[in-house]
């Protein structure tokens, strides 16, 4: 399937790209080419093959959660430039 200039132009001016004649010529080509490998894809019997989301096998990535102690606060503060209390001492930021 052979596109033509103004569908190239078309699809310049749909993504805002501003193409040269060069460009424009060189991307006729090229999207005609895709076109065609899609074409020969679409050829092909896929009736037998089911519907599907993913071809790796589904599992889970994540690690099981695992309670541990927390950080003691005073070592937390130890590395703050400022702390008052129990709490990290900062700057205001809005007046």
């Amino acid at each position: 399937m052979a596109l033509t200039r103004e569908e190239v132009e078309h699809i310049a001016e749909l993504a805002k790209l501003a193409l040269t004649e060069d460009e424009k010529a060189r991307f006729q080509e090229q999207l005609s080419d895709i076109l065609e490998h899609f074409q020969q894809l679409q050829a092909l019997d896929t009736s037998a093959i089911p519907p599907t989301a993913t071809v790796l096998p589904l599992r889970g990535v994540m690690r099981d959660d695992v309670v541990t102690p927390s950080t003691p606060t005073p070592v937390v503060l130890s590395n703050a430039p400022q702390a008052t209390d129990d709490s990290f001492e900062v700057q205001a930021v809005l007046d």
